[in-house]
């Protein structure tokens, strides 16, 4: 078990969103010993609740003053208009875990009306993985808890992403062709870190534009997958329009994107540093209530920085270059961003091991950076 740094309300209901095996079980039954535990895994219980929510109750102790865990609440979305009641009518605290908010969002299900608020749990961050930090196994397993308690972290991950197919996928109805979508998956790799076509995804898997941009939906719903929007706050220049689009964890992507005879090692290695940077800045902003907001910047004349974080606390901007070399070409894209927001903090992540600076532009070895995100971002 790995301390996570996620924060929680001591004394208000929460829900605990985050894609299956980030975690949530292990963490919700660690942390909280003595709640009562309902887990919509197992059968029995499922169908009971399925059948009649008001049987919720009958769950819990009498004079109960302790927390009410129900894991994976997606399951049966109606048993929120029961929580809400027994939160009114006898205060009790409810963590409400789920892998997925689709079901519970697109049908306008209760979300408690403000007496839960929201959490997300992410992979396992630099910080939280502590003496097991190892660069080049994170860039290649990713950080779900699971790779690393595995033999064979790759046949986990293998196994992982067809779980989601046959389990997460079925389970929830959300698309009757599930060759389809395993031919949209590999296809949807080849624009991880790239800004989204969804047309030319459509035609490389002989699918339809419109359901492939329902898959890519189901894909953020399932909290598997992000589509960054182009930061173009005042903006002069004249910037791309489409999103950039990410799978949300380095070793998840790697055991989806297809590798052939012919592609070079280094081109899924180079976005996997991507990759990597992008899941930790999206964990740390999370769990520490940053309030930054994550976009790209990408100009009509292919000035790029890879990640710009804007929120209240000002503008972080974010380059990562695989290479272990740094060259002035390499800063281009910070350079201007800076010219155009010079209010902004910027930051080069690189694969080298010393720690430079270009005029403004902090260069940082990768290591150093994935460990210094959460003083960066407070």
């Amino acid at each position: 078990m790995y301390a996570r740094i996620i924060k929680y309300p001591y004394n208000k209901s929460f829900f605990l969103f985050g894609p299956r095996g980030t975690g949530k079980t292990t963490w919700v039954k660690t942390t909280f010993p003595d709640a009562v535990f309902i887990d919509l895994l197992e059968s029995e219980l499922f169908i009971g609740l399925l059948a009649n929510p008001q049987r919720l109750e009958m769950h819990i102790p009498k004079d109960f003053n302790n927390w009410i865990i129900i894991d994976e609440i997606q399951r049966i979305p109606e048993l929120l208009n029961e929580v809400h009641r027994l939160i009114e009518k006898y205060k009790y605290k409810f963590i409400l875990t789920g892998s997925s908010a689709r079901k519970i969002k697109r049908k306008g299900y209760n979300l408690l009306a403000g007496r839960a608020l929201t959490y997300s749990m992410h992979p396992l961050t630099a910080m939280e993985l502590g003496k097991s930090f190892d660069l080049e196994y994170l860039l290649k397993y990713g950080g779900l808890p699971s790779v690393y308690a595995e033999t064979e972290p790759k046949k986990y991950l293998a196994s992982y992403v067809k779980t989601y197919l046959q389990e997460e996928i079925q389970f929830e109805g959300l698309t009757r062709n599930l060759g389809a979508f395993s031919r949209f998956l590999e296809s949807a790799s080849f624009s991880q870190g790239s800004v989204l076509n969804i047309s030319a995804v459509a035609r490389d898997c002989a699918v339809e534009r419109k359901v492939v941009e329902n898959y890519f939906s189901i894909l953020e719903d399932l909290l598997i997958a992000y589509r960054i929007p182009v930061f173009s706050e005042r903006a002069k220049r004249r910037m791309i329009a489409h999103p950039k689009f990410y799978f949300f964890d380095s070793g998840v992507y790697r055991a989806i994107r297809p590798m052939g005879p012919l592609d070079k090692p280094e081109e899924a290695e180079g976005i996997a540093y991507e990759t990597l940077v992008f899941q930790e800045l999206n964990a740390i902003n999370s769990y520490m209530e940053s309030a930054y907001k994550i976009f790209y910047w990408r100009t009509a004349d292919d000035m790029e920085v890879d990640f710009v974080l804007y929120g209240s606390k000002g503008i972080l901007a974010f380059e990562v270059k695989r290479t272990g070399k740094v060259s002035r070409e390499m800063t281009r894209g910070l350079r201007a961003f800076l010219k155009a927001y010079p209010m902004s903090k910027a930051y080069l992540i690189y694969g080298g091991e010393r720690r430079l600076r270009e005029d403004n532009i902090k260069i940082i070895p990768i290591k150093e950076a994935l460990l210094s995100l959460p003083a960066i971002l407070s």
